[in-house]
């Protein structure tokens, strides 16, 4: 089947994403900065968020265990912005170039519920996008194969239409079972050739 339409992951593929970009602000000290982003604020820890618990009972929890880190704890929430670190390059112009070709656009995003209306503010590109599943919202997260036939029957996209980029190989495995042709997002290069072969770009 010709592909018809391509979806995104958006962390690390569209988006940078890295917690010690903002607790590098907070935290002089590299060996404590590392120890805290290895040991308490992890992605780990985020990825509850991201399948749908709310950041007041997690950082409550969190700040529990670690009482000393409790305002650094607090402070994810209210700045998560900071811990994007600005458009993967190339990216944002090869969205835009598939968008003037006519190619719908979608995402399955890997993002809390709560922290993406802020994020989603500062980045207009996602105009562009006819849809996006955001796993937080949906309290389903990748790689589970719900939320790609949840993305299947949201996008009006059958199987074998769609082209699936992630950067996590779990996830990209799990969508090529589930109904997607997928790529593992290794950089903007690849991926652009990727699209050139499947005559999705000139």
């Amino acid at each position: 089947m010709t592909i018809g339409a391509v979806v995104f992951d958006v962390g690390n593929v569209l988006y940078g994403w890295d917690i010690s970009a903002l607790y590098a602000k907070l935290i002089a000290d590299p060996a404590e900065l590392d120890w805290f982003c290895s040991t308490v604020v992890t992605p780990e820890w985020h990825f509850q968020h991201d399948a749908g618990e709310p950041f007041a009972q997690t950082s409550a929890a969190l700040a529990a265990l670690y009482p000393a880190q409790a305002d650094l704890i607090r402070a994810f929430g209210p700045r998560f912005n900071e811990t994007v670190t600005g458009p993967v390059p190339g990216m944002l112009e090869l969205v835009a170039a598939l968008a003037a070709r006519g190619v719908p656009l979608f995402a399955i995003t890997n993002f809390s519920g709560e922290f993406w209306p802020a994020f989603r503010a500062t980045a207009p590109i996602f105009d562009l996008f006819t849809d996006i599943i955001v796993s937080g919202d949906e309290r389903l997260t990748k790689p589970d194969p719900a939320i790609y036939q949840l993305a299947l029957r949201r996008f009006g996209l059958a199987p074998g239409q769609g082209l699936f980029i992630d950067d996590r190989p779990e996830n990209v495995a799990a969508a090529a079972d589930n109904g997607f042709m997928a790529h593992h997002f290794c950089g903007h290069d690849a991926l652009a050739a990727e699209l050139v072969r499947l005559g999705l770009r000139d």
